[in-house]
């Protein structure tokens, strides 16, 4: 008899993850290996997809390095031909890749602002459509937002704040058409702050300020993020579409 941990279980699926050379894509690449899935990495720097990919295989389960330009629409048909080569379906889409901006409004220029909504918004539609022409009823997509798209935090993040909001109307657009019709489910995560190279970038003093408007008092563990992203993918959250699921540790409710 199947419990409820076997739910959560990805054995015999495989996902793609953009975004999988660095930070959350590389703690979400692991996570789902030891889920049970196969992993499909995708980002711009090949050259640092090799350490992410031992890090599935070390789980057991098989990795695939595919050099992929997210804003390229060609790039993204391209990245789930090869898992479809290779694997023979696609069961999960993880649209990770993502580009943190802050700049001033007044200051910010056309090209600036276009390529953050290239990045964090257009090439999450492009990647969604492309892999659900190919995926199978009970497939899931979890578009990577952020609790920028829902509240501020002190920075001038026009460009990223509009993106991750956007993210947010996209998905839940996407699960409308697709959650009755193909059996496919779409849902957004907002995190909040987690170590990536995003906050590697921050101004000295920055994330201690922000972390005490946190009731939880402290940034968030990857794993944590992880554990959410597992939920939305797998047969767990098999009733659950549309939605964000905000992991914050209470940012956005202080």
């Amino acid at each position: 008899m199947p419990t409820i941990l076997d739910r959560f279980s990805l054995d015999g699926r495989v996902a793609v993850v953009t975004g999988a050379s660095s930070g959350l894509g590389i703690a979400f690449a692991r996570g789902l290996a030891e889920a049970g899935s196969d992993v499909v990495l995708a980002a711009r720097r090949a050259d640092r997809l090799g350490q992410t990919a031992a890090l599935v295989t070390e789980r057991g389960r098989l990795a695939l390095e595919v050099p992929t330009d997210v804003t390229d629409q060609d790039d993204c048909r391209k990245l789930v031909d090869a898992a479809m080569e290779r694997f023979g379906r696609v069961d999960v889409l993880v649209n990770n890749a993502g580009l943190g901006t802050a700049v001033p409004a007044l200051r910010e220029t056309a090209e600036q602002f276009s390529q953050v909504l290239q990045v964090n918004l257009e090439s999450c539609y492009w990647l969604a459509q492309a892999c659900a022409k190919v995926m199978k009823p009970g497939s899931s997509i979890v578009n990577v937002s952020s609790v920028i798209g829902l509240t501020t935090a002190g920075l001038p993040q026009a460009a990223y704040s509009a993106s991750k909001a956007g993210l947010l109307g996209l998905t839940r657009d996407l699960a409308q058409q697709w959650s009755g019709r193909l059996g496919i489910r779409v849902n957004a995560l907002a995190p909040g702050f987690f170590a990536s190279e995003m906050t590697d970038q921050y101004r000295p003093g920055y994330l201690d300020a922000q972390l005490q408007r946190v009731p939880v008092g402290r940034a968030g563990d990857p794993d944590e993020l992880t554990a959410a992203l597992l939920f939305l993918a797998s047969p767990a959250g098999g009733y659950v579409t549309g939605q964000t699921l905000v992991v914050d540790g209470g940012f956005t409710i202080a």
